[in-house]
């Protein structure tokens, strides 16, 4: 669907931001794209939306690479589309509902179909009750889901999401997560996060980034058991992985399945 191919990046001072960068969507519905500030994930992402253009390289959308014309970009961002880090940067309006209906407005969608399309998004993120909610008043939380709800009103196949766990406390984590997973059943995520946790708990592929070079990919599992790679990138590991290599626990895909093996009186 969404493959990235020997892309290169270079800022206006000569700066080498991404080298040779090559990404594929087909391994994996949520993929991480992991690595310490500066590695160049910022970056790859505004490449991916068309904002930014490669010195070298493609990006490829259905077998097509990208255009850099308005109509075309305009088209594209139908299908591949973006939630920053800061919600505040994708919330305009001052009331929930118009905000969420802003995109489909702007495309001249008849107000029945915009109002059930409104529904359908906060319900997956579930803020039904949020709708006509100000958007001041709304805590940062829920900002975020709000972000999120805006973007998926647009139906994109591709989503990008940017620290989406970022300033969130543990329960608001807990609810990001499970709003990650109920989309990706029906959309490619590509996540951005320094929550290593989050990554290897939803994630089925990863990219590791480091000084715009990839580092290292492949499966959870295999990624995060590579003690060089994770030093190297300057990340830590999931305690997941901590817990299984501390004390010769199996090494357990996600949480629930750590629950679920404890439950049987085995710990």
């Amino acid at each position: 669907m969404l493959k990235i191919n020997n892309l290169y990046y270079k800022y206006e001072d000569g700066t080498n931001a991404l080298n040779n960068i090559n990404i594929d969507t087909y391994k994996g519905k949520v993929i991480g794209i992991i690595g310490a500030n500066g590695s160049g994930k910022s970056t790859l992402f505004l490449n991916i939306m068309g904002i930014l253009r490669p010195s070298k390289g493609e990006v490829i959308y259905n077998d097509t690479s990208l255009k850099y014309d308005k109509k075309y970009l305009r088209e594209y961002r139908k299908q591949v589309n973006i939630v920053f880090q800061n919600p505040d940067q994708q919330l305009f309006y001052s009331n929930v509902f118009d905000d969420i209906a802003f995109s489909l407005r702007n495309l001249d969608v008849a107000e029945d179909i915009i109002k059930e399309k409104v529904f359908k998004a906060l319900e997956k993120v579930g803020g039904l009750d949020l709708v006509n909610k100000p958007v001041h008043f709304l805590s940062y939380g829920q900002k975020k889901r709000i972000a999120i709800a805006g973007v998926l009103v647009m139906d994109s196949k591709v989503l990008l999401l940017d620290e989406p766990t970022s300033g969130l406390d543990p329960y608001m984590t807990k609810q990001m997560k499970e709003i990650i997973n109920e989309i990706s059943k029906d959309k490619t995520i590509i996540i951005s996060s320094h929550d290593m946790d989050l990554i290897y708990d939803i994630c089925d592929y990863i990219y590791i980034l480091s000084k715009g070079n990839i580092i290292g990919q492949g499966e959870k599992e295999l990624i995060f058991t590579e003690d060089k790679l994770i030093e190297e990138a300057r990340l830590v590991k999931p305690w997941l992985v901590r817990i299984h290599q501390k004390f010769d626990l199996p090494l357990f895909k996600n949480e629930e399945e750590f629950n679920l093996y404890k439950g049987k009186g085995i710990l």
